[in-house]
């Protein structure tokens, strides 16, 4: 049965992140605008934000979310992308509310039960460009391939969009995505985020309990954030500090002034600033 303090599956974890799109959108000084926010969390994302409120969370999902915003629209516009390839898009609402070429094909990938029940939410409501959603395990390498190579014969120029997911999965898997993606010279940029070792351990003794049911248990961290993906043929073109992009965003977390203060006193500390929680750009490294 379900409880306010557990995730009963994935779909609670992607309701959970609608909800603090909610509560940026409902902001005088929002950072977006996510109009199809209340109707994707509904009352079960509602619940479990507030019972995690302790861990001030909507700081960082505004800064993620908005972030992503803007790297995706950059990558779009850079690579002149004709597609774009959301894996694990969850109840993302980007199809719906940014300014998109309505050219652009833009694919959205969960898993069947996830897509379903977002079809439903969002049944009667138009996109700003052309959406197609599928329902596909993107830990299932063959079912990802197959996927791919029908998407990049179709498009010679896509953005792959992985929001909030690499944490979840295992090294073999992060490893496998990062190989198929690079195999196919029609995907121009991968938008991604990595977070150092110590974020995930933290966060898993936040809440690691009350996410286990859903089988969400976070577990990719390289120690070398996202420069790991380097050894994959893939250059980092676009890197962003979470934390210094929430006091550039005016939605610096609580005590941040003290920690940018100590942080800021030694070279490893800064450091740390820049590359705790990274968002940004990949692209396919250039041959020497």
């Amino acid at each position: 049965m379900s409880t306010a303090t557990s995730f009963d599956d994935v779909s609670d974890t992607a309701r959970w992140v609608a909800y603090y799109r909610l509560l940026e959108s409902q902001r005088p000084d929002a950072l977006f605008v996510d109009p199809l926010a209340s109707r994707l969390a509904g009352d079960k994302g509602r619940e479990m934000a507030q019972s995690l409120a302790k861990l001030a969370l909507p700081w960082a999902m505004a800064v993620r979310t908005r972030v992503y915003d803007e790297l995706i629209l950059e990558a779009i516009e850079r690579d002149r992308a004709t597609a774009v390839v959301n894996l694990a898009a969850g109840m993302d609402a980007r199809p719906y509310r940014l300014n998109l070429p309505s050219s652009l094909y833009w694919l959205e990938v969960d898993l069947p039960q996830l897509i379903n029940v977002k079809a439903g939410i969002l049944d009667g409501e138009t996109p700003v460009c052309r959406l197609e959603r599928l329902g596909l395990d993107v830990s299932d390498r063959g079912a990802l391939s197959a996927l791919l190579e029908r998407v990049t014969a179709a498009h010679c120029s896509v953005v792959v969009v992985t929001e909030g997911l690499l944490a979840y999965l295992e090294d073999d898997a992060v490893r496998g995505l990062a190989q198929e993606l690079r195999a196919r010279s029609a995907i121009r940029s991968w938008v991604l985020e990595a977070a150092l070792p110590e974020v995930v351990k933290r966060n898993q003794r936040a809440w690691g309990k009350r996410m286990a049911r859903a089988g969400t248990a976070m577990k990719f961290a390289p120690p070398e954030g996202i420069d790991y993906f380097r050894q994959f043929g893939w250059a980092v073109r676009t890197r962003r500090s979470c934390l210094l992009e929430a006091r550039r965003l005016h939605r610096e977390p609580p005590l941040a002034s003290l920690l940018y203060f100590a942080k800021s006193l030694t070279a490893r500390g800064r450091q740390w600033l820049d590359d705790v929680v990274v968002y940004g750009v990949v692209e396919p490294a250039t041959d020497p």
